[in-house]
């Protein structure tokens, strides 16, 4: 299956991976759910702490098409290669998932509070730039200076 889908993009002239392009959305969303959380804590703008929670909403939604992407490409570029990368950002991946579900779970954003949620929220973009960094590295692996 995994190639009967690249042999499909390659004759509409896509030759790249499919993941990298897909990581935006959780991981944009993510970001952006923080600062919203961040700026809710402003009185005027408490309203602001909704746009952060449907941040995580659409950024939960985006980590399964990501995810799959990403085992397409790993089928695909490095043959199904168990390395320590591909662990990590399994590992990275599924507590992100997690966390982003228990976030949607904990939160009110109708009554911001900086609490324990508060925390879980920085806690997934520390978990999105480890799997941003993991995934940099399996693509783009570090050179000697």
């Amino acid at each position: 299956m995994t190639e009967a889908i690249f042999e499909f993009l390659s004759k509409i002239g896509f030759h790249h991976p499919v993941h990298p392009a897909l990581t935006h959305i959780p991981m944009g969303m993510v970001m952006g759910a923080v600062i919203f959380r961040m700026v809710s804590f402003i009185p005027s703008l408490r309203f602001l702490a909704r746009t952060g929670y449907h941040c995580i909403v659409l950024g939960l939604l985006g980590v399964f098409p990501t995810v799959f992407a990403g085992y397409l490409d790993w089928q695909h570029s490095f043959g199904g290669e168990w390395e320590f990368l591909i662990i990590l950002k399994m590992v990275l991946a599924t507590l992100f998932t997690a966390l982003l579900a228990v976030i949607l779970y904990m939160d009110d954003p109708e009554i911001p509070k900086f609490d324990r949620v508060t925390l879980f929220y920085f806690l997934a973009v520390l978990l999105a730039m480890g799997l941003g960094f993991s995934g940099g590295e399996l693509r783009y692996p570090s050179m000697p200076v």
